[in-house]
């Protein structure tokens, strides 16, 4: 298999300077593959697209020990298509009871690359995650003395908070304060939705990073409820106003490093998601790419793309770029609309639309 299998050539535009762009193949800082028959449907088209990414933690059970991050990694490489190439980064899903021994020997053995953070019930199955951040402080005091880095899913989980504010209220009442207590700790603030919290890493960025989708890049939370209730734009962080929306815009393509790209693609089958209670998550690995780079392009920042994309996060995790390239061209490009998981499909972020850019 190939990025050809994959992605459809553009329409070729008039040939100008800036309708071609090689970059260093970029790296996914957040990625959700799930496991089993979702695994497998879904993995090419990160595959394709990423040399690197991190995967995320929380499968049904979650990824707690050594073993378990062992075992699923080598789940990962058994699902890789033939002619593809990725490598998975493993990280450990922290509960209240979480071993600190097992955490270092963990990251000692290069077996996972990071810690996640979910405050318990915040979005899909975390509800084994973490109650006490307090109670976790021997944990987060081993990670700061080996250098590990801590993901965190933030947002407050107490369902007194408008859900549009959650992000925001984590922020003032335990990351402020997190930090305050640890303060040699690693931290990526993961999917960021809020100019408030963007301020909040530029104020640490000697330690503090954050990724940035590519959905939060383009849609606010009015496309949610567009011309009806759009269940496959639905995700925790949900999307907010449309100030948030171009502050991330202006964060992504500043060239600042402590922003870096991080999908945080989440597929769900369809009938999961179009649901009386539907799940949380929007599938952006086909269109990832694309997506990122329009949003530069429409910016200005076609210069910036490659630090944003492929070098900010692998110098921020102690990582070499990569030294392969990938190459994205002006011109109308389809992806398929969904990818098919079994008897079901996972619908595709912007599979309906005719994209600006595609992967060559």
């Amino acid at each position: 298999m190939s990025v050809a299998d994959l992605f459809p050539a553009a329409q070729p535009p008039a040939a100008t300077s800036a309708d071609r762009i090689t970059i260093r193949r970029p790296d996914d800082w957040h990625i959700h593959l799930r496991d089993g028959a979702m695994l497998k449907a879904v993995l090419p088209y990160t595959a394709a697209q990423f040399a690197r990414g991190i995967i995320m933690p929380n499968l049904v059970p979650p990824v707690t020990t050594v073993a378990a991050a062992r075992a699923y990694r080598e789940r990962i490489l058994a699902a890789l298509p033939e002619g593809l190439d990725f490598t998975p980064l493993m990280t450990c899903y922290l509960r209240d009871d979480t071993d600190p021994d097992e955490i270092a020997r963990g990251f000692a053995e290069k077996v996972w690359i990071a810690a996640k953070l979910y405050p318990a019930g915040a979005t899909t199955n975390s509800h084994a995650g973490v109650t006490d951040l307090i109670g976790l402080a021997p944990v987060l005091e081993r990670m700061e003395r080996i250098g590990m880095p801590l993901l965190i899913h933030g947002e407050a989980t107490d369902p007194e908070i408008d859900i549009f504010d959650r992000e925001a209220a984590f922020m003032e009442g335990s990351l402020i304060p997190l930090l305050a207590r640890h303060q040699g700790l690693k931290v990526t603030v993961e999917h960021a939705t809020t100019a408030e919290i963007l301020d909040v890493v530029r104020a640490n960025r000697s330690r503090v990073a954050a990724t940035i989708t590519p959905h939060h890049l383009v849609i606010n939370r009015t496309h949610i409820f567009q011309g009806g209730l759009r269940p496959h734009l639905y995700c925790l962080p949900v999307a907010k106003r449309e100030r948030h929306r171009l502050a991330l815009r202006a964060a992504a393509t500043s060239g600042e490093a402590c922003f870096f790209l991080g999908t945080d693609t989440a597929p769900h089958v369809r009938g999961a998601k179009e649901a009386s209670c539907g799940c949380a998550g929007v599938f952006c690995g086909p269109t990832a790419l694309q997506t990122y780079v329009q949003v530069f392009d429409e910016e200005g920042a076609l210069d910036r793309f490659e630090a944003f994309a492929s070098l900010n996060g692998a110098r921020f995790h102690g990582l070499e770029p990569n030294a392969a390239t990938v190459t994205l061209e002006r011109g109308e490009s389809r992806v398929i609309e969904a990818v098919t998981v079994e008897e079901t499909a996972v619908v595709v972020f912007r599979g309906d639309e005719t994209l600006p850019w595609a992967v060559v």
